[in-house]
């Protein structure tokens, strides 16, 4: 997909990550305070809330559009960063919007991995929705990765109905281990952006501060301490 951690990857990439950027920001997405978000996100300076996307119908699509670009130029490199996919899997709930939008571009068939309920037990239990076969191949998509640990369920789960899983794809990566678990288990991750990335652009459009700035770095640099329990 795109250049290493998020990079962009040509002036045209770099222009659509601007906007999306932007887009993150006019939508509120961008928050700063002092934010503890379960196990993976401890203290954090910064708080990203992808989810917001979905109030702009025409972003979602742009953004559906974007991904699609990525994944079309990467199937035709040498070295294929990404594998041929037939299936797109969302991740709920936030990654489910996104997976929707991309599967609507890309005309390919919808997955998605039903979260498990105390209730739902035995023959009633519908593990994955969607059509799929035993040795498809899917994409998985979610809108944020921090500690990693809702992709690999989504992962493992799919993997436990024969789907092959290898690439996920995730609208900002906040750089705090979800890379490093998906590839323990065979899986490559490709952010659009990158927190740090992020960052850097609203910074250099004089939309944070410097002192904003310098705190949510140190923290992705864990300079201010454990950022999650899985440093």
């Amino acid at each position: 997909m795109s250049g290493p951690r998020g990079r962009a990857g040509g002036e045209r990439g770099s222009g659509e990550r601007l906007w999306l950027t932007e887009l993150l920001w006019r939508l509120g997405c961008v928050q700063f305070g002092d934010y503890t978000l379960g196990r993976t996100v401890q203290h954090s300076p910064v708080f990203i809330n992808p989810k917001l996307i979905i109030a702009r119908p025409g972003g979602l699509a742009r953004i559906a559009r974007l991904i699609e670009d990525e994944l079309r130029t990467a199937l035709t490199l040498r070295n294929r960063p990404v594998h041929p996919f037939q299936l797109i899997a969302g991740v709920p709930i936030g990654g489910l919007h996104i997976a929707t939008a991309l599967s609507l571009q890309m005309g390919l068939p919808l997955l998605y991995v039903r979260p498990r309920a105390a209730w739902d037990t035995g023959a009633t239990r519908v593990e994955i929705e969607g059509i799929y076969r035993p040795g498809n191949t899917a994409l998985v998509v979610d809108d944020l990765s921090a500690g990693g640990g809702s992709l690999v369920e989504a992962v493992l789960r799919l993997r436990e109905a024969g789907i092959y899983v290898r690439d996920a794809v995730v609208i900002v990566d906040r750089e705090q281990g979800a890379e490093r678990r998906l590839q323990q288990i065979g899986v490559r991750l490709h952010p659009i952006l990158t927190l740090e990335v992020l960052l850097t652009f609203l910074h250099g459009q004089g939309r944070i501060t410097d002192d904003e700035h310098t705190a949510a770095i140190r923290y992705l640099r864990g300079e201010s301490g454990s950022r999650s329990e899985f440093d």
